[in-house]
């Protein structure tokens, strides 16, 4: 009679299992990671810093755009700027032809997923739409507003940093 091993390979099978498992998991969060990089489509954008000591929660904010012209950013809100609430966006575009805006929200120090959102021409460089910022655990998340302006000679950009408190 010929000794079998199936104790050997019935203790190898929560194992395989669980590698299984690990490496699906671990696939997963790294398609996951590609996919809102792609989805943020930041390649051929030409950055414009903003202008020092800016306060969105105060006050619009500024870009000079080059020799081109310059980009103003409000977030119309009365105080600060609040986690869930519906946040009016105003932009302003002067010295460039702009076809669309868009305004991406970003975690500085933390993926928070994609929060991008496509502003409506009102006319002579004015755009305006609505945006939202999520909820995070920590007591304060830094925000960086991305504003993508796409020109028939290209798209370009600025950003503009802000902290959320936790209420």
């Amino acid at each position: 009679m010929k000794p079998t091993s199936e104790p050997a390979n019935a203790a190898r099978l929560p194992l395989l299992k669980g590698l299984i498992l690990v490496t699906g998991l671990a696939l997963a969060a790294l398609s996951w990671y590609a996919l809102t990089h792609w989805l943020r489509d930041e390649a051929n954008i030409t950055w414009y810093p903003p202008t020092p000591g800016c306060d969105l929660h105060s006050a619009p904010c500024l870009a000079t755009l080059g020799d081109k012209g310059q980009l103003r950013f409000a977030v119309d809100v009365d105080g600060r700027i609040e986690a869930l609430e519906i946040l009016p966006l105003n932009v302003t575009v002067d010295g460039v032809e702009a076809n669309t805006v868009k305004v991406d929200f970003i975690g500085r120090d933390m993926d928070m997923g994609l929060h991008r959102f496509t502003l409506d021409a009102t006319g002579n460089g004015h755009f305006y739409g609505q945006g939202q910022v999520s909820i995070c655990t920590q007591a304060v998340m830094p925000w960086r507003a991305r504003v993508i302006v796409d020109t028939p000679d290209g798209r370009i950009g600025s950003w503009f940093d802000f902290d959320v408190l936790r209420s």
